[in-house]
């Protein structure tokens, strides 16, 4: 065929880069935050995850996402998970990288701030991993609660290494732990319970269903049943310890919006035998501290999207030119890229110090309280700003965006997720109230932490003053608890930035306190640009 015509300003493929060494605000929050001992490790992840290959992987596993089988070729239930070789290879590369286990091994000041950064790492390779691995890394916090489970199970679960083979945990080199909570009737509201557990010897039977399971294909998992002392926690084996598959009957794979090379499904549970964990009754109670550490993924998860969609936005505009320029140069595009990148970094910054109050609560009784509030903050703001942002991402690609062969449409579909994990928005609000209004030490520790924000910029002391004056009052309505908790995300960010990042702060404050707009690039006159995309492109490496 005669060629007819010559392909040329398209921005073509990321160079490799090392998305940690390249990241110069990861690089400093990691540092602040005191986990720097953690470099080397956290620049073999970088790389990684700025490999062609890698972004191969992640095509090639949410393409050919996971498929039930149900029954093998001779009939017999099996109940197993099919997943694509790149499935497999991911999982063993973020394995290696101690995403799951870092902070409870290295056993260090700081721990946790490293495994955040292998989060949020991760987050911008392949986000279907993380699923897996954030809920394996958050079980050691239900399990403490059952001190024989986690002694027989603990080396396995923090394991190195990856083991897909469906058998029983002692006889596998690496155990995932999964999380199967929700019902059909309750969402949320765990308190509507309606799997029943009866006693049976040392253990438990379980029946009835679960109405999303992730990752069911676990080694161990986490549920909620109802036992006569009100609604308990139960850790079950995904294959019994006679190699038979656990009394767990998947109905079918949830149709995702995204996430798709991650299997959620719908199960339900035939006398499954479960050890308890925790106290009879207590839950809720027992699994909130799971659920805790994976709310805390999700606003890594959302921050780690945010900067993923800048970067590919800024990466695009600098190599594809219009009207005699390059996009980036154009003066309304250049805007709506650091509008972008303002956010994106004020996301990681307060994720990250929720890790860092994770990491120093179990000495620290004020940063132990600052956690309980700083936590869902992060997780709801972060949560809220990356749908918007991803698709004015998207939008920054033009068409080219909008079709799958674009990385963006991925992150595109993946953005909502992380707002509806782990408790959508009204929830996570609701548990900021509660937070406070049950521990009156987390509203001074919030406090506590803005004080030296004060006297640096008036706009931001009239939002620090706004939020004093609400926590003042002992019966915040309800109906104004997006209101509060917004504005807490955004002076904990301002403050977080004029400590860390002064030459994004001043940028940061004018656009989303002094003048906020509704729409990306409808900055105020004058915003300070340059150094914000500088620090939001992709660096590639020598």
């Amino acid at each position: 065929m005669t060629s007819t015509h010559e392909v040329f300003n398209q921005a073509g493929e990321p160079p490799p880069y090392d998305a940690f060494g390249g990241d110069a605000a990861l690089s400093a929050a990691v540092a602040a935050f005191g986990a720097g001992w953690a470099a080397p490790q956290l620049h073999v992840c970088g790389a990684r995850i700025g490999t062609p290959h890698l972004r191969d992987l992640a095509r090639d596993a949410n393409r050919y996402g996971p498929e039930l089988r149900s029954f093998d070729r001779f009939g017999y239930r099996i109940d197993e998970i099919a997943y694509h070789p790149a499935w497999h290879e991911l999982m063993g590369s973020v394995r290696a990288d101690g995403y799951h286990a870092l902070a409870w091994t290295a056993a260090r000041p700081g721990a946790q701030v490293a495994r955040a950064a292998v989060a949020y790492l991760w987050g911008q390779g392949e986000p279907g991993v993380c699923c897996p691995q954030a809920m394996t890394y958050a079980s050691i916090a239900a399990l403490r609660h059952a001190p024989a489970s986690l002694a027989r199970f603990r080396d396995g679960i923090l394991a190195a290494g990856y083991d897909p083979r469906p058998l029983p945990p002692d006889q596998k080199s690496a155990l995932t732990v999964g999380m199967a909570m929700t019902e059909k009737q309750g969402g949320s509201d765990l308190r509507q319970t309606q799997t029943t557990a009866r006693r049976r010897g040392a253990h438990w039977a379980l029946t009835g269903h679960k109405w999303f399971f992730s990752v069911p294909a676990s080694d161990l998992f986490l549920t909620l049943a109802r036992t006569d002392a009100g609604v308990s926690c139960f850790l079950a084996q995904g294959w019994r310890d006679d190699g038979s598959r656990n009394g767990i009957r998947i109905q079918r794979l949830k149709d995702k919006c995204g996430n798709r090379s991650n299997a959620s499904s719908e199960v339900e549970f035939d006398d499954l035998d479960a050890v308890m964990i925790g106290e009879a009754g207590r839950g809720i109670a027992t699994i909130i501290e799971m659920a805790h550490l994976t709310r805390l993924e999700c606003a890594l998860g959302a921050a780690a999207l945010m900067r993923h969609a800048t970067s590919l936005a800024v990466f695009h505009a600098t190599r594809r030119r219009a009207f005699q320029r390059a996009l980036i140069d154009q003066p309304v595009m250049r805007a709506v890229l650091a509008d972008m990148a303002f956010d994106a970094e004020a996301a990681m910054w307060l994720a990250m110090r929720a890790a860092a109050a994770v990491d120093a609560a179990p000495t620290d009784e004020g940063e132990a309280a600052l956690a309980r509030v700083i936590v869902p903050v992060a997780k709801y703001w972060n949560c809220k700003r990356a749908p918007a942002l991803v698709a004015e991402a998207l939008e920054c690609h033009g068409g080219n965006g909008f079709v799958e062969d674009n990385p963006i449409a991925r992150l595109y579909r993946e953005a909502p997720l992380n707002g509806v994990w782990e408790g959508a928005g009204n929830v996570i609000c609701l548990d900021v109230l509660r937070a406070l209004a049950r521990t009156p030490a987390a509203g001074a520790a919030l406090m506590a932490m803005l004080a030296p924000a004060r006297g640096i910029d008036a706009r931001l002391d009239r939002l620090i003053s706004a939020i004093d004056t609400a926590l003042e009052s002992p019966h915040f309505a309800e109906a104004q608890a997006r209101w509060l908790v917004e504005q807490m995300a955004l002076a904990l960010s301002a403050a977080l930035l004029i400590t860390h990042a002064p030459a994004v702060a001043e940028g940061f404050i004018r656009a989303r306190i002094a003048a906020p707009a509704l729409a990306y690039g409808a900055l105020p006159p004058d915003v300070p640009l340059d150094d914000v995309l500088r620090r939001a492109a992709i660096v590639p490496t020598d």
